[in-house]
C-alpha cells in the first residue's frame, strides 16, 4: 500500500497536467479560430458580392450562386467615367516613391538616434513620434493652403510630400530599436579591417539591417496605398489613387449604388496585398522582433 500510494499521486498528478495543458492547447486553438474568421470574414464576403452580377447584390448566400466577371469589366471600363486603372498606376507610382524616399532618410536618421551622441537627441527622437499622433484632418486645411499656393493641387508632390511625412517616423521607430541592439564590435571590426565608417555601414550594418529595412518598406508601402484623406483632397482625376478613385466609382444601373463594381476594385487591391504579406510574413515577423530582443 505504502509504495502504491505515492505512483497512484503520480499519476493523478501526471493526469491533471495532461488534462490542463490539453485545455490550454484548445483554448488557444479556439482563440486563434475566431481571431482568424473575425479577420477574413468581410474579406471573404467582399470577394464573394465581387463575383455576384448586380440584381444579386444582396444575395445571402455564402457563395456566389451565378457568379459573374462582370463586376470587374465594369471596374476598369472608362465609358462610365471609372478611372481605376490609372488610379493603379498612381497608387503604385506614389507608393513606391513614398516608400524608397522614406527609407532613404529613414534609415540614416535612425542610425544617427541609434549609434551617435549629440544633444537633444531624445528631444528629437520624441519629436518625430510626436508628429506621428496629429490627426490627418488637422492637416487637411493647412496643406490645401500651401500646395493651392505653390500650385500643387493635382500634382503628385502634392500626394508623396504629405505621406512622406507619415511615413518616416514609422521608418525611424522601427529602425531606431534594431540598430541599438546591434553590437557596437561589428563595426570596430570592419575599421579594423580598413572599411571608412560609410563603408563599414553599407557593407555590414545595412546587409544584417535588410529584415527590418524590409519590414519598414512593406509597411510604409501599405500605409501609402491605403490614404485616403489626404489624396481625396489634393489630387484631381489625373492624379486619384485607388481609394479615391473607389469612392467615386459608377456603376452599370442608373440611380444604384455600384457595390459590386466597389467589391470587385477592392478586392483587385487587397489581394495583392494579402499575397505579398503571406509570402514574405516570416520576413515581416522577423523584421518586426528583431529589436525587441537582444
Amino acid at each position: 500500500m505504502s509504495a502504491t500510494a505515492p505512483a497512484r499521486t503520480a499519476a493523478s498528478r501526471a493526469s491533471r497536467t495532461s488534462r490542463k495543458e490539453n485545455w490550454f492547447l484548445a483554448r488557444t486553438y479556439i482563440q486563434a479560430a475566431i481571431i482568424v474568421i473575425w479577420c477574413l470574414l468581410p474579406f471573404y464576403w467582399m470577394v464573394a458580392t465581387a463575383f455576384r452580377p448586380v440584381d444579386l447584390t444582396f444575395e445571402t448566400t455564402l457563395w456566389p450562386t451565378q457568379p459573374t466577371l462582370g463586376n470587374f469589366r465594369t471596374a476598369f471600363d472608362t465609358s462610365m467615367g471609372n478611372q481605376f486603372g490609372l488610379a493603379l498606376f498612381n497608387s503604385f507610382f506614389v507608393g513606391i516613391i513614398v516608400t524608397v524616399l522614406g527609407l532613404v532618410v529613414g534609415v540614416f536618421a535612425a542610425y544617427a538616434l541609434a549609434r551617435l551622441n549629440f544633444r537633444f537627441k531624445f528631444m528629437v527622437l520624441g519629436i518625430i513620434l510626436g508628429a506621428s499622433m496629429f490627426p490627418g484632418v488637422a492637416l487637411i486645411t493647412p496643406l490645401f493652403q500651401l500646395f493651392t499656393g505653390l500650385g500643387w493641387i493635382g500634382q503628385y508632390q502634392a500626394l508623396i510630400i504629405p505621406n512622406i511625412s507619415f511615413v518616416l517616423p514609422l521608418t525611424v521607430y522601427t529602425l531606431v530599436s534594431f540598430f541599438r541592439e546591434m553590437p557596437w564590435e561589428l563595426e570596430e571590426a570592419a575599421r579594423m579591417d580598413g572599411c571608412t565608417p560609410a563603408q563599414a555601414f553599407r557593407k555590414v550594418i545595412l546587409p544584417l539591417a535588410a529584415p527590418a529595412v524590409f519590414t519598414t518598406a512593406i509597411l510604409a508601402f501599405i500605409a501609402s496605398w491605403n490614404e485616403f484623406l489626404i489624396a481625396s483632397q489634393l489630387s484631381n482625376q489625373a492624379t486619384q489613387t485607388v481609394t479615391v478613385a473607389i469612392a467615386s466609382f459608377s456603376g452599370a444601373l442608373p440611380n444604384q449604388e455600384p457595390y459590386t463594381a466597389v467589391m470587385a476594385a477592392g478586392t483587385i487591391v487587397t489581394v495583392p496585398l494579402v499575397i505579398m504579406v503571406l509570402i514574405f510574413q516570416r520576413k515581416i515577423v522577423a523584421g518586426l522582433t528583431s529589436g525587441g530582443v537582444k
